[in-house]
């Protein structure tokens, strides 16, 4: 069984069973598990991981790194005359997160 998150801090943090409740938590849970994600989930799972400020790959909640990288595929996005790089489950999540006109969405093998 895979570990469901990693303490990547110093100091002191909870344990990681008071997270169970936390839908990071059960999202991974579920994953680990060979469960399917609603679109919604997918969709959830996208924006938190654009908006993680400590990785691209991961979530970082109370001190824990939740890691999707096993899930997450690598697109290149042109958008505004830019060029930029996202980690998402599939195209339609990453476009549900991006706002304006996209000119070109490729994965990354």
């Amino acid at each position: 069984m895979t570990q469901i998150a990693m303490k990547f801090v110093q100091w002191d943090v909870p344990e990681l069973e008071k997270l169970k409740d936390s839908k990071v938590y059960k999202l991974r849970e579920r994953l680990d598990n060979g469960d399917k994600l609603s679109r919604e989930e997918k969709n959830w799972l996208t924006r938190n991981v654009k908006e993680c400020c400590h990785f691209k790959r991961g979530i970082a909640l109370m001190g824990y790194r939740f890691d999707f990288s096993d899930v997450l595929k690598r697109y290149f996005v042109k958008q505004h005359g830019h060029i930029a790089e996202y980690y998402t489950i599939d195209k339609t999540a990453l476009r549900s997160v991006l706002y304006g006109r996209i000119e070109d969405i490729i994965e990354v093998q």
